[in-house]
């Protein structure tokens, strides 16, 4: 028997084996807030987008890559299949300038600086928010706010209900401007488990079990743990064109094999009466490992390849919060991450190609917010960082690297009308310790500061960098009787040269300065009920950014590069989105959301150039999305695709790189059925109905007609 059969019986065995021998009654009740996330997102100074869990379902998001092309002002970077890297960045400021937060703390890259998000499944996640600038929320680190937009990813929590059972807990601003919340009213010690498993599979090899199992140890302690595996060959055909020839092929050397898993525990306690006071603790830890074949560009004539890349990834994180009577409330955050990549090639001209990199991070953050009146909170917030980098290469150089954050924040809410205003300080420390091989040199200007150990080449440091950051919003109702909300935000803020960027062997600069971004927005959202059974929620977003200093590499001779600051880019665009509920029955529901985004990033680095004032590669002019969903108790169903228009994988726009417009149509079909004691939901996905070839990435071709049956069990 094959490997993919023998796991995919395998993992049919133990989701059914663990729904047999399981009749819990489950004892965990959802946590219900009284301002939930869309409505919260409609009064947000700042464009803010969120994708629930009911979402996932009604728009037919199998994956994280579907979820990133439903939000709007997103540019996907997806290299195809399960295992190809997936990156993001937002109204045409690049990867490396998007922030992703996991359950409220900012992850790092400092090696290159950008986010793989294909590790990071939906499976174990709660809610997808996307914020661009900085809104009302001003109870956060400091690293929070040093990114122009960021996406967070909540995953799912298992709450306690406090001392004593109480009902509910009252906590100023909270993690996320929720306010009052009511949390479940807790269980006696020993109460019974709750347990999720889940089994995905589908087309080119993909199997995917997943299991979740969450208890209440006592009223005010809940633990839970999750893991995952996935397994998928992506060995999918494609069809390329080469003149009049036409050549069809299948991806190979595109294995991958991959888990992760967690384990989350929640502590929190609620006082009542004179000094009432209450505080809540919160843990993570995490580990991600991915062994997985790189199958490289499709070629013409030849696919041979046998490069290899392997990611591990771990991370221990927690978060402490307390209040005081809901005027003064401290947060404090603490983490250690460590990260390591092993690439090899075999058949690497004059022998095997092998390179090594490990980093590490030190991060605390504390904020302390002051709510004096209903009217205006304040918030501090001081964080510090130590990364750094080690590699195989024999021409390592350690860079590391101290980050010290401080914000102060203000806002001011008067009626219809909320103002906040933001400061930024940030202190970046550069410094190396290594060698580099005989005969290598270095690059710099005259009196750049470094050392090296005994017998090693001189090298220079990356100088360091001081910068303050302003931000302003601000989101006002104009009638009082209608759910009219326009928004207006400015945010000026940089991004640090990565480690690669400064120091990278023929490729790096120590002298780069920080690319420095401005960003404009004003916008509008508009709730209206049309009738008594159907709601519709309509928002719209003009924006101007701008990117100075942008750091770009040019030829320093034939074999080498250099990063230098000589790039700009000017973007104007627009984002519009609009969602639509009717309700025939009490279990009967149409649902449609839809996306739109118009994006002109213009590189106006180099006035004369072949690339001034032409669109910045892979960023596409118009993008959308749409999805239209019939929700029933016998089986649900949802239309759904997106789509992008041409672009060009370089910046000069020859006609050869010129990659076509796609649009990508899909459906999916689940039902809910309970079964005893327990849940069961099964889901078919079937994505581009039109088989139709395409790339996101120049030569790189994603998959064509797929399926997906998922079965989930909740006990």
């Amino acid at each position: 028997m094959s490997i993919k059969g023998t796991l995919t019986i395998g993992c049919w065995l133990m989701v059914i084996g663990s729904w047999a021998q399981t009749t819990l009654n489950d004892t965990l009740r959802e946590v219900t807030v009284t301002q939930d996330r869309h409505s919260h997102a409609l009064k947000s100074t700042a464009p803010m987008h969120v994708i629930d869990r009911r979402d996932l379902l009604t728009m037919g998001i199998a994956d994280m890559a579907d979820a990133l092309h439903r939000l709007p002002g997103i540019t996907l970077r997806d290299y195809g299949g399960a295992g190809g890297m997936k990156t993001v960045s937002v109204r045409g400021f690049g990867a490396k300038h998007t922030g992703v937060s996991y359950d409220g703390v900012l992850l790092s890259e400092c090696q290159g600086g950008e986010i793989d998000l294909s590790r990071y499944s939906l499976d174990n996640v709660a809610h997808l928010t996307l914020l661009i600038g900085d809104n009302s929320d001003i109870f956060i680190p400091a690293r929070n706010a040093t990114a122009p937009a960021t996406l967070n990813i909540q995953t799912t929590a298992t709450v306690p209900g406090g001392l004593n059972n109480q009902a509910t807990a009252t906590v100023p601003d909270g993690l996320n401007n929720q306010g009052t919340a009511t949390v479940p009213g807790g269980s006696p010690p020993g109460s019974k488990p709750r347990l999720t498993a889940q089994l995905r599979a589908g087309s080119f090899g993909y199997t995917s079990p997943f299991l979740r199992y969450e208890q209440l140890l006592s009223p005010s302690l809940a633990i839970a743990a999750t893991a995952e595996y996935v397994y998928a060959e992506n060995d999918y055909p494609y069809t390329i064109k080469n003149g009049i020839t036409t050549v069809h092929d299948h991806r190979r050397n595109s294995r991958m094999n991959s888990g992760h898993a967690e384990v989350d525990f929640r502590f929190c306690r609620e006082y009542e009466g004179a000094g009432a006071r209450g505080y809540e603790l919160r843990g993570k830890l995490y580990y991600y490992d991915n062994d997985r074949q790189l199958p490289g560009q499709v070629r013409y004539y030849t696919n041979l390849s046998r490069e290899t890349l392997r990611d591990r990834n771990a991370f221990g994180q927690f978060v402490f919060q307390t209040h005081w009577q809901d005027r003064l409330a401290l947060k404090w955050i603490g983490k250690y991450n460590w990260a390591a990549s092993s690439y090899r090639d075999p058949l690497y001209t004059g022998g095997v190609m092998d390179a090594d990199y490990w980093q590490r991070e030190a991060y605390t953050s504390a904020a302390l917010l002051y709510t004096p009146t209903e009217q205006w909170a304040f918030d501090y917030s001081a964080d510090y960082a130590l990364n750094n980098l080690n590699s195989s290469l024999s021409t390592d150089t350690r860079p590391y690297r101290h980050t010290i954050l401080q914000s102060a924040t203000a806002r001011m809410t008067n009626g219809r009308m909320t103002v906040m205003t933001r400061m930024l300080y940030s202190l970046i420390l550069n410094g190396a310790r290594g060698y580099e091989s005989a005969g290598a040199r270095g690059y710099g200007s005259a009196g750049a500061r470094g050392y090296g150990s005994a017998g090693a080449s001189s090298y220079e440091e990356a100088r360091d960098m001081r910068r303050l950051s302003p931000s302003l919003s601000l989101s006002y109702k104009p009638l009082a009787n209608r759910q009219l909300f326009v928004r207006a935000s400015f945010k000026n803020i940089f991004r640090a040269p990565t480690f690669n960027e400064n120091y990278f062997f023929h490729y790096g600069s120590p002298n780069l300065k920080p690319e420095s971004t401005n960003q404009l927005n004003l916008g509008v959202t508009y709730v209206a009920t049309p009738s008594p059974h159907t709601d519709l929620t309509v928002t719209a977003d003009g924006y101007y950014n701008e990117v100075t200093d942008k750091i770009v590499a040019v030829p320093y001779n034939m074999f080498v590069w250099r990063c230098v600051n000589v790039g700009k880019v000017k973007t104007l665009g627009v984002d519009a989105t609009l969602r639509l509920t009717h309700r025939f029955r009490a279990n009967q529901r149409l649902t449609a959301h839809g996306t739109y985004s118009y994006q002109q990033s213009e590189n106006r680095s180099l006035p004369g150039s072949n690339a001034y004032g032409l669109q910045l590669a892979y960023t596409p002019k118009h993008t959308g999305s749409a999805a239209v969903a019939y929700e029933n108790p016998w089986l649900s169903v949802s239309l759904h695709g997106q789509g992008v228009s041409r672009r060009w994988a370089n910046n000069e726009h020859y006609p050869s790189t010129d990659i076509p417009a796609y649009w990508e149509t899909g459906l999916t079909l689940w039902r809910t059925f309970t079964l005893r004691h327990c849940r069961l939901e099964g889901r078919l996905d079937v994505r581009n109905l039109t088989n139709q070839q395409y790339e996101i990435v120049r030569f790189y071709p994603m998959p064509g007609r797929s399926w997906q049956l998922s079965l989930n069990f909740e006990l």
